[in-house]
């Protein structure tokens, strides 16, 4: 307040005290209203200068709160590389109602990816109340399903509490996976997309049993046993996307061709996590005209692990690893840029 006071009794002072404010001519009138317009100009500047910085602050402050929300992953995690992004729908935020999370536990590692129903800075309290228990459950529960009836208790309480606010309907899907130490993957789906394995050469669907519901919709099962679904070798990676990536269209309504943008992304050279992220994302970009309409997210954990034999060794379970469709057999086009 200091500088807009100076002004201010910079006019009033020329206004009584200035001889010239007194007089009536023309050329007095032009002298005063040169004045006053320099003293509106600088309280103008003054002010929006004020605002700028607290602007900048504001955006500081949501920054810090958003990376603890939906913090960066390490590069490794317990021998396993990961590389991980984000897009609101929302300009100005970084943090949307997309989520991942990969943790080393004495369980093995273990990842979240989940998608909050509709999208942008409405949905950050409810990512924040599933990756909170998530962060929690993985090193108390022994056994998947554990953590999985711990995300749908503190879903539950968060929306009970959410209810009494607003009269809102509330679901998310969520897909854990459990990566032990020999590579065997264990997953629990909840309406969420199945990953897809990037091996030399290939990326595939890894499809397993259907579905359950997402939390929220209806009570979790009685029982329920995690998806066996092989082993994911070294050099292997599992691609982890919400549904923002495959319903993602162009102008023309064209929906982003996943599996082809995925197999240009690995044909011919070793996989790279980021180089990976940064190939889909560049054409995920290029296709939605630079901005997505709904929430994206994408993990990509890669086995970097030792393990014996392995080459020779692919686990069987319900979980299997094929085509996403039905035209699989022909080669993937992508379009250029």
């Amino acid at each position: 307040m200091g500088l807009p006071a100076v002004w201010g009794a910079t006019a009033v002072t020329y206004k009584w005290a200035c001889p010239m404010a007194q007089n009536n001519g023309l050329g007095a009138r032009l002298a005063s209203s040169a004045v006053f317009l320099a003293v509106g100009a600088g309280l103008v500047l003054q002010v929006r200068q004020v605002m700028l910085q607290e602007v900048r602050q504001a955006r500081r402050i949501a920054g810090a709160a958003q990376s603890v929300l939906l913090r960066p992953l390490p590069a490794r995690i317990d021998g396993l590389a990961t590389a991980a992004a984000q897009l609101s729908a929302d300009r100005g935020a970084t943090v949307g109602g997309d989520l991942y999370e990969v943790i080393a536990t004495e369980h093995g590692v273990r990842v979240v990816m989940g998608d909050v129903r509709g999208h942008g800075l409405s949905a950050i309290g409810t990512v924040a109340a599933v990756l909170g228990s998530f962060r929690e459950a993985v090193h108390d529960e022994a056994e998947l399903t554990g953590v999985l009836a711990r995300l749908d208790r503190a879903l539950a309480r968060h929306l009970r509490d959410r209810a009494r606010a607003e009269d809102t309907e509330e679901f998310v899907t969520v897909l854990l996976l459990e990566i032990a130490p020999d590579g065997e993957v264990h997953a629990l789906n909840c309406g969420h997309p199945w990953p897809y394995l990037l091996s030399a050469d290939r990326a595939e669907l890894m499809a397993g049993a259907d579905p359950l519901p997402p939390l929220g919709v209806f009570p979790l099962p009685a029982e329920l046993p995690a998806t066996p679904c092989g082993r994911l070798l070294p050099g292997e990676a599992l691609f982890l996307h919400t549904d923002g990536v495959e319903d993602a269209r162009d102008g023309e309504g064209r929906f982003f061709p996943l599996p082809a943008a995925l197999a240009e992304a690995v044909r011919g050279r070793p996989i790279s996590p980021h180089s990976v992220l940064r190939a889909v994302f560049t054409q995920l970009l290029r296709h939605t005209g630079g901005r997505p309409k709904d929430d994206v997210a994408i993990l990509i954990i890669r086995n970097d692990r030792l393990i014996r034999a392995a080459a020779a060794y692919r686990g069987a379970g319900t979980c299997t690893i094929g085509p996403p469709g039905p035209a699989a057999d022909t080669p993937p086009v992508v379009p250029g840029p």
